[in-house]
């Protein structure tokens, strides 16, 4: 927040520390300090570097040498192989081949014949503007204080006002050779100057020393945050309220409906995954007085509307009147408008040389009362545009406070956003993966057979959201996911399969956590083993609560959100060879599994018109990891068969056709199988994962 200077830029340098460090070392060091705090630059935004004496691999004599963040990455989680290095002498000589502004693109394909002892990490578009400024440290951040400066109508004026001489300015120009080119001249013309306010881009400031660099990023964007927050203190933001947010519970429950609703639009090229963010930040600007026509002018940073589009779309809600049934109906056209918008756009404003036409949906859609709702490939891309989407709406208020927000103008957001050299960036993107964008539910997530889809699924990009009754353990095998895959892609939340509230609600944090769901894995399971005649009627009903009522439940509120969507999905229920074959002493246990069963095929009926597919995964003796085989069921079954507990799985191993036992990776790969394109065509089948059970063949 701009207008909270109590809350100041920390500096964290540690002399100790940095006093044993080479100059890259330094510069690694200084990034990641730089990076840590999203108030001195966006995640992925900014750059830095530093000039250091090397010895040249092939001469062995001294050359200058720069060291620059390499193309993509973040300044907060860089490490030494992200920085670029490149010859300073060649660097220079390319002055000799430049032939314009008309031509600078030309010059990216220049810097690879500059590179420091081979290294493989390709210099980014920003190399030239570091290169160009004669000191050993820069650094290129994009902080809201400053671009709230930077994208104001009258930016030269402020920043006069707030820096005097110390920081200059100069006009908007792309990135690219010829602005490395303006800083060259620039410093130059003023050699007291400490850096530079880059109108709708960022900040630059440099220094010979990392230390004082580092220290002087921090003094200049404390500056302008101070100043911001003097000049704007007792101003009502965007103009005042007109209207009021909802209770939290509220707007998760309008986000739940919302969410799956918007995904269904916006998935036709892929899946997409959503974010929500209902933070004090955004409830402020979407409840505004201004909202509408500051968010219809677009965002200004290059980096902001990369992430975010040219604009959002504003979501016709109204707080005070709750008309969400009539906004669901009219967002088609909602929806609709806005591609048909950015068709005409791209129509404006293309070259002959332009990429196609890509996805016209939008990312950002703005409720009001409600909060923010974001649409990406992944979970992580979604998050990060929403916090891209919150750095604009710094920027919009503090600008708007002190003078006239201003965005990008069209063509210039235009040639930014469809730049050649970003397709080629986007084309060298690697090709998803085959769950990318879908997104999971998997019941009795804890345990072994849970646990292995969960991974088998986030191998392959999904999502996944683990639910189970035991609490402790699910939050022991979700954070252990989460740390092999990242914590945006697992969630968790406790749920009792046999509760009708709780199945609803934990599809509604499913829909406000990813924006839907493609796939449920219904595999929450009981055992149980006994002879009929001491079959308790609880102990049956127990089974029947679980294994079939449980089934149902989660499969109906699955249906209803796969019908919200519009989009299809995939039911995998993992049920029990005992399904199709009697077991002895297992009356309530062999019934449910086959009511279960039944149901599948029941659902598969229903679905199949709405590309709904449901399908059954079949384990038999699956005993490692698995949560039923800890207690009682062990044991009754060993006293069934005559055998040990040790004996029980050299038992079933050697009662199977193959020989072989079955494990929890071995029902993740079925359940991936069903849940994945390759059985696109498949529905209402049993997939037999058992070794080989002449009883439970089906057919």
């Amino acid at each position: 927040m701009l207008n909270r200077a109590e809350n100041r830029l920390e500096n964290l340098w540690d002399d100790t520390r940095a006093s044993a460090m080479s100059e890259p070392e330094k510069l690694l060091y200084r990034s990641n300090l730089l990076g840590s705090d999203k108030r001195i630059t966006n995640y992925g935004g900014g750059n830095t570097s530093a000039k250091d004496t090397e010895r040249d691999p092939l001469t062995g004599a001294p050359v200058e040498v720069l060291w620059v963040k390499g193309s993509g990455g973040d300044v907060g989680s860089i490490r030494m192989d992200g920085f670029a290095t490149l010859y300073m002498d060649k660097l220079r000589a390319l002055k000799g081949v430049y032939r314009g502004p008309g031509h600078e693109d030309e010059m990216v394909g220049y810097l690879p014949h500059c590179t420091f002892n081979l290294n493989p990490r390709a210099a980014s578009i920003d190399t030239p503007l570091h290169a160009y400024v004669p000191r050993r440290h820069v650094d290129h951040m994009h902080p809201d204080a400053i671009i709230a400066i930077a994208a104001a109508k009258d930016s030269r004026a402020l920043t006069r006002e707030i820096f005097g001489d110390s920081i200059g300015w100069l006009p908007w120009r792309r990135p690219g050779y010829e602005l490395g080119l303006w800083l060259e001249k620039f410093c130059a013309e003023n050699p007291e100057a400490k850096g530079v306010v880059l109108e709708s881009h960022g900040l630059f400031t440099w220094d010979d020393d990392a230390k004082a660099c580092y220290e002087l990023t921090l003094e200049v964007i404390q500056t302008a945050m101070d100043w911001f927050a003097e000049r704007t203190a007792g101003t009502p933001a965007f103009g005042g309220a007109r209207h009021e947010s909802l209770a939290p519970e509220a707007r998760r429950a309008v986000a739940a409906r919302l969410m799956p609703a918007i995904r269904g639009f916006v998935s036709g090229n892929q899946h997409m995954v959503g974010h929500f963010d209902d933070s004090d930040a955004v409830l402020e600007f979407v409840n505004a007085q201004q909202m509408e026509p500051l968010a219809a002018l677009g965002t200004s940073c290059p980096d902001h509307f990369l992430r975010t589009k040219i604009r959002p779309l504003v979501i016709d809600f109204d707080p005070a009147r709750g008309n969400l049934d009539e906004v669901l109906q009219g967002l088609p056209q909602q929806v609709a408008a806005y591609r048909d918008d950015y068709a005409a756009y791209y129509a404006r404003c293309k070259h002959h040389d332009s990429p196609a036409l890509r996805d016209p949906n939008a990312v950002v859609y703005l409720v009001p009362g409600v909060g923010m709702i974001t649409f990406a490939r992944d979970k992580a891309t979604a998050r990060i545009s929403a916090e891209f989407y919150v750095n604009a709406i710094n920027v919009m208020r503090g600008a708007s406070a002190v003078s006239t927000y201003q965005g990008l103008p069209e063509q210039e957001a235009f040639d930014i956003e469809y730049w050649l050299l970003e397709e080629a960036k986007l084309q060298r993107m690697p090709r998803p993966r085959s769950l990318a964008g879908r997104v999971a539910l998997v019941t009795g997530g804890a345990g072994g057979i849970g646990s292995a889809t969960a991974a088998r699924y986030l191998a392959e990009g999904a999502c996944v959201m683990l639910a189970d009754i035991d609490a402790e353990a699910l939050a022991g095998t979700a954070e252990a996911l989460a740390a092999r895959h990242g914590a945006d892609a697992v969630r968790r939340v406790v749920m009792n399969v046999t509760s009708e509230e709780a199945v609803t609600a934990a599809f509604a944090e499913l829909a406000v956590e990813y924006g839907g769901v493609d796939i449920l894995v219904s595999n929450a399971g009981i055992a149980s083993s006994a002879p009929v005649e001491e079959t308790s009627l609880a102990l049956w009903q127990k089974n029947m609560d679980i294994l079939s009522t449980g089934y149902f439940l989660v499969s109906r509120e699955a249906f209803r959100l796969f019908r919200a969507q519009e989009m299809g999905g995939s039911v995998v229920f993992v049920a029990s060879k005992n399904g199709l074959a009697a077991s002895p002493n297992a009356s309530a246990y062999c019934t449910a599994k086959a009511s279960e069963i039944h149901l599948a095929r029941c659902l598969a009926l229903e679905g199949a018109e709405a590309g709904i597919r449901v399908n059954v995964v079949n384990p038999d003796a699956v005993l490692r990891g698995s949560r039923i085989w800890q207690g009682e069921w062990l044991d009754q079954r060993a006293a069934t068969y005559g055998t040990d507990k040790e004996g029980l799985e050299e038992m079933y191993r050697n009662r199977s056709l193959l020989k072989r036992s079955v494990l929890p990776e071995d029902i993740a790969e079925a359940a991936y199988f069903l849940a994945s394109d390759a059985s696109a065509k498949s529905t209402g089948n049993i997939l037999n994962v058992d070794a080989g059970n002449k009883e439970a063949f089906t057919r």
